[in-house]
């Protein structure tokens, strides 16, 4: 039965949530599969504009039910925040399942991600400061607390307490502010006894459900570049969003898998410190930012823009398998005259097509690009191949010669339909 897994094929921020709010008319499951409240997925239906972090994008959907799997790390103020905030919106949330493995974030793994970015002085890593790291470090020390801790109020309770008090002491000794141990505890019992009606043996659920039939897409957050094992070591994420984490992250097996689609924008951005080879410090570059609204739907922070890096999509289709990509915010495009697409590195003098798998070695690299005519224009009512301009189907089909998979799904603007369909899938 077919699995689809969506995955970002740059470092972030490429518009994952439209294409998937588009795939999921298609899956009557919607599965987030790493991260935790530090993703921002964005979704514009008519004059309503939804921020999500935690709660999969295909809730919108009142024929999908959306599910939190066990590699995400679940801040639980902010899942309820967000499921209060739907509701009021006039979104159901009543078919949400949260795996009983997923690992919950507290009051301290936020304290010790503040003190251990503050020590890091003029090299922090730009995390969003959410507990997400010190909460995965947990799980991997195995002191974490899984969400179906709370199917038993009581001795959840007194889990949080031993914990609370445990990390304080560590808290204290790196100079911070001891957590309230008496608040945390009632403040985490009422959530956790909210809980309760959400949780799902979701492992179990995912396999019954394509057992019977039902397509299922996999969402993940945060994208290729920020993996933990791939991304540009230490400036990534605590997680693996790439297609293997998929499988980790739901405990669905790789031969479910039948669809990988990677989202690239139309040009890179960038959130934090880290490598940039395409990167503008230019007007060109305030223009990116500026039309394309590049500013983080979580932090509110600037990003950094440049030009597509074809040189990452043909990593990211390497790592992930990809089968096909979605080129979103086409439309940012429209008024360039000239529009730049890296081909290929030249580091220490030497053009190399291939990724470096050093940091320190890509924050050298220097981009070769092929230059392409803009078409300036308004791009933003096509919805068709058809209605696109010449200019940009000469991208299009550069990207595609580039990186050696189809490009499928092609964004035009923000709101829900403002999509083009490019080919059938793969």
């Amino acid at each position: 039965m077919p699995v689809t897994v969506v995955v970002g094929a740059q470092w972030g921020d490429e518009g994952k949530a439209k294409v998937i709010d588009l795939l999921a008319k298609e899956h009557p499951v919607v599965a987030r599969y790493q991260g935790g409240h530090n993703a921002g997925h964005t979704v514009v239906v008519g004059n309503e504009r939804y921020a999500l972090q935690l709660t999969p994008s295909g809730v919108f959907y009142d024929t999908v039910t959306p599910v939190i799997a066990n590699g995400v790390v679940v801040d639980l103020p902010t899942l309820f925040n967000e499921i209060d905030t739907l509701t009021s919106r006039g979104i159901s949330c009543d078919k949400l399942k949260v795996s009983t493995r997923a690992h919950l974030i507290f009051p301290w793994h936020q304290s010790h991600d503040a003190l251990a970015e503050e020590a890091r002085g003029d090299n922090k890593i730009g995390t969003t400061l959410k507990g997400i790291g010190p909460a995965y470090a947990d799980k991997s020390r195995r002191v974490g607390i899984q969400a179906g801790a709370v199917a038993d109020i009581d001795s959840f309770a007194a889990s949080v307490r031993q914990r609370c008090e445990a990390e304080n002491v560590l808290i204290t000794q790196a100079g911070g502010a001891p957590v309230d141990v008496d608040e945390t505890v009632a403040r985490f019992t009422e959530l956790g006894t909210r809980l309760q009606p959400y949780l799902c043996d979701t492992v179990n659920f995912l396999h019954d459900e394509l057992a019977n039939g039902s397509p299922i897409l996999l969402e993940g957050a945060q994208a290729t570049f920020l993996d933990l094992d791939h991304g540009t070591y230490p400036y990534v994420t605590s997680s693996n969003p790439t297609a293997g984490g998929a499988c980790a992250g739901t405990g669905l097996g790789p031969r479910n898998i039948d669809r990988v689609v990677g989202i690239t924008k139309s040009y890179t951005t960038r959130v934090g410190a880290g490598p940039f080879p395409t990167e503008l410090t230019d007007e060109l570059g305030d223009r990116l930012v500026d039309i394309g609204r590049e500013f983080g739907t979580v932090t509110g922070r600037r990003r950094r823009a440049g030009w597509l890096d074809c040189v990452m999509l043909r990593h990211a289709v390497r790592l992930n398998s990809l089968t096909e990509l979605a080129v979103t915010k086409l439309d940012v495009l429209d008024s360039f005259e000239t529009i730049r697409v890296c081909t290929g590195y030249r580091i220490d003098g030497k053009e190399i097509a291939n990724y470096p798998d050093l940091p320190e070695v890509l924050d050298r690299a220097e981009p070769v690009y092929a230059e392409l005519e803009g078409w300036q224009c308004d791009s933003t009512s096509a919805r068709t191949p058809g209605d696109l301009p010449s200019q940009a189907h000469q991208l299009i089909r550069l990207i595609e010669e580039q990186v050696g998979v189809p490009v499928r799904i092609i964004g035009v603007g923000a709101e829900r339909d403002d999509y083009v369909l490019w080919g059938s899938p793969a």
